[in-house]
């Protein structure tokens, strides 16, 4: 069996999708035999402009069960900016095309956060006549629309970018024969493709920081150090809850912000009107050393912002930061809220972009380091991945025989 696999992440670049698809194949791999192939079609490192990491174009792994075949195209930079993404997608979307359309697969396998690449691996399914395997971790129209309408997007244009989003939607989760959502709270949104069977495998904990040893750092040390680390983008908002927490909070706490994105230039306009010295950023670092950082923090702070779209999602961070025993401090709504209440001991929520509400809960609240235990044990990444290799093998399986 040959299975094509769509991503644009893919490690060593940064991010909860580069961190996902890798580990993905590597589990499904091992769970396919020796004959079969994958063949992952993904991008040089570029998430983030400031952080570069090499890779070769193409590359051959065999750890037993199926060969994995990863071939990276070169993509314009963006910057995280919308036209610059949209180019970029552009480019891998064409090389994606040409590089593939000679090969025969027996499944096409799509990891997507804004649609499009879902989009490519429908219309290759198409071309191809095979079944197509859909991994949505977000939802891109709902959320782009928000955030347009926000920032300049006139009314008659957004009911054209939607009207063209609604086509591109209906050809790819249409022709789905399943579909995993990243969250539960994605669930009503994809009710109209009932042609898709579905499943809900979140994100998960890596043995990185399963291994993390408990800090022993004091928490009774005159400064808090607040830990922000991860895209910048307009879906986290930072700009409007940062500086001014900052603020109100004083000289008693530190922020240190650590990552790149679409917004940091709006975020560091906001620390600078604020004229505060307790605020840090740090450019991108490697997973490993996040290890560290997570250690000498003592509140780790995930934040959305204050869009309908995001009250389905579960943000990757918090998967994170649930391994460690620091306090979290989450500025989150809807199915992000419940979800951390029922499995997130230990964490402070307050809704998005509540400035009052969120120095509130600190300073009202005693600082307590908490192992999570049971909710490791129940998202650990490797017994996600298995479960959702099994999915696959199980649709793989079903289109064959129908061949």
């Amino acid at each position: 069996m040959n299975i094509l696999y769509l991503t644009f992440y893919f490690e060593p670049d940064l991010g909860p999708g580069a961190t996902r698809n890798t580990s993905v194949v590597n589990e499904l791999a091992s769970q396919l035999a020796p004959s079969d192939s994958i063949h992952v079609v993904t991008t040089h490192p570029n998430r983030y402009s400031l952080y570069h990491s090499p890779a070769t174009s193409h590359e051959q792994w065999y750890h037993g069960g199926a060969a994995i075949t990863v071939q990276r195209v070169k993509v314009l930079e963006h910057k995280g900016r919308y036209v610059g993404q949209l180019a970029a997608f552009y480019s891998y979307y064409r090389q994606v095309w040409q590089l593939t359309k000679e090969r025969p697969y027996d499944l096409v396998i799509a990891s997507s956060s804004r649609l499009f690449t879902a989009f490519l691996g429908a219309r290759i399914s198409r071309r191809k006549h095979i079944a197509l395997f859909l991994d949505i971790r977000d939802l891109f129209r709902e959320a782009i629309l928000e955030i347009l309408k926000r920032r300049w997007c006139t009314a008659p244009a957004a009911w054209m970018i939607d009207g063209v989003l609604q086509v591109v939607e209906r050809y790819t989760f249409g022709y789905a024969q399943h579909i995993n959502l990243v969250s539960e709270g994605f669930a009503d949104y994809f009710r109209p493709f009932d042609q898709a069977t579905y499943s809900y495998y979140t994100q998960g904990i890596d043995d990185l920081f399963i291994n993390m040893p408990h800090s022993e750092k004091r928490t009774d040390s005159a400064v808090k150090t607040i830990l922000y680390a991860g895209n910048i983008g307009e879906g986290q908002g930072l700009d409007t809850i940062i500086p001014q927490a900052a603020q109100q909070l004083g000289d008693g706490y530190r922020f240190v912000i650590i990552g790149d994105g679409s917004a940091r230039s709006k975020l560091e306009k906001a620390i600078r009107r604020s004229t505060r010295s307790n605020i840090e950023w740090h450019p991108p670092i490697s997973r490993a050393n996040l290890v560290n950082a997570y250690q000498m923090a003592d509140y780790l702070f995930v934040h959305l912002n204050n869009l309908e779209a995001f009250k389905r999602v579960i943000p990757s961070k918090l998967f994170e930061y649930g391994a460690t025993d620091k306090p979290i401090l989450a500025g989150v709504s809807g199915y992000a809220a419940s979800f951390i209440e029922k499995y997130l001991p230990n964490t402070l929520v307050f809704p998005s972009g509540d400035v009052n509400r969120l120095v509130e809960q600190l300073r009202q609240t005693p600082y307590v380091r908490l192992a999570r235990d049971r909710f490791v044990r129940q998202f650990k990444r490797r017994t996600i991945n298995a479960a959702m290799a099994r999915q696959i093998r199980q649709v793989l399986t079903n289109s064959t025989a129908h061949v």
